[in-house]
């Protein structure tokens, strides 16, 4: 299958199941919402060693979020309901409590619900108030600049992460290029982030490693310094590979996201000096969710 001059591998991109949540960020300015969220989804790049992937889903017009005020909606994602809380609660009152004129709610409801403000009201101190609204309990916690109110608790969906696809190409600059144009793509999917700094990946990996202690190690089939020493999957015009990675609340949305970056990259065409798209496909050994990549363009 080629596309505007580009080679779209015939392999899956293999993702694995996860638990999100998704909450709201307001604040007096939408400047002080993203500082809050920033913050907050910092070092969330991957569950490998972060413990959560997380980053801004979409911004927020007054009108659409609870208080009326700016704000963000962030998604964050993590292998188990435990590892999801802890990760929460840490960067919720490390990052949102901490920033001036912050509010947090809920962003999605589920069977289940994860603490948002139930323990950190004890920062209150015994100062702290409950209010019950329309069936849903928010804590007022007395602050410096006044209040920081924070919804009780958050909601918890079943979803998908790891979806992927490489960009093969000629350069650097060229491959970065594309992922950007594919980041920009996929930031506009709601229900989908790329975790990464700025939506990309330079070190893709592979499960394993020579080493016990790694579960995984870089990616030496598409590294272009050891072709000529170890088993490649480049091309002699490739010089340069760089990853897009997906998290998604639904599998839905990881194909409208997956296809969405994909596009983007494909618009740049061999004349931007793309040579191949492909994914990270571990034949089967790390999750049950498989994404063809012709399948999604077709």
């Amino acid at each position: 299958m080629i596309v505007n001059g580009i080679l779209v591998d015939d392999t899956y991109a293999e993702a694995f199941a996860m638990k999100a949540t998704r909450i709201i960020i307001t604040a007096d300015s939408l400047t002080w919402a993203k500082h809050a969220a920033n913050a907050a989804f910092g070092f969330a790049t991957s569950v490998i060693a972060c413990g959560c992937e997380a980053g801004i889903e979409q911004e927020l017009a007054p009108e659409a979020t609870p208080d009326g005020r700016p704000g963000v909606a962030g998604l964050l994602f993590a292998v188990s309901t435990k590892e999801l809380a802890k990760q929460l609660e840490r960067r919720v009152g490390q990052c949102i409590l901490t920033c001036p004129s912050t509010a947090v709610f809920a962003g999605c409801q589920g069977e289940e619900s994860l603490p948002l403000g139930k323990n950190l009201r004890y920062f209150g101190d015994g100062w702290q108030v409950s209010k019950l609204v329309a069936g849903r309990r928010y804590w007022r916690i007395p602050v410096m600049d006044g209040e920081f109110l924070a919804e009780e608790s958050t909601g918890l969906m079943r979803s998908v992460g790891g979806g992927n696809f490489l960009v093969l190409a000629r350069s650097r600059g060229q491959a970065l290029a594309a992922c950007a144009a594919a980041a920009a793509a996929i930031a506009r999917v709601p229900g989908a982030i790329a975790p990464f700094p700025g939506g990309v990946v330079r070190s893709g990996s592979k499960v394993g490693s020579k080493y016990k202690a790694l579960p995984a190690s870089t990616n030496d089939a598409y590294c272009p310094t050891l072709r000529g020493v170890a088993r490649t999957a480049l091309s002699p015009e490739v010089e340069a590979v760089l990853e897009i990675v997906i998290d998604a609340v639904t599998d839905a949305d990881m194909r409208v996201a997956m296809r969405a970056g994909m596009d983007a990259v494909l618009a740049v065409g061999a004349a931007g000096g793309i040579v191949r798209l492909s994914a990270g496909n571990y034949g089967g050994k790390l999750g049950q969710f498989h994404y063809p990549l012709r399948e999604i363009l077709a």
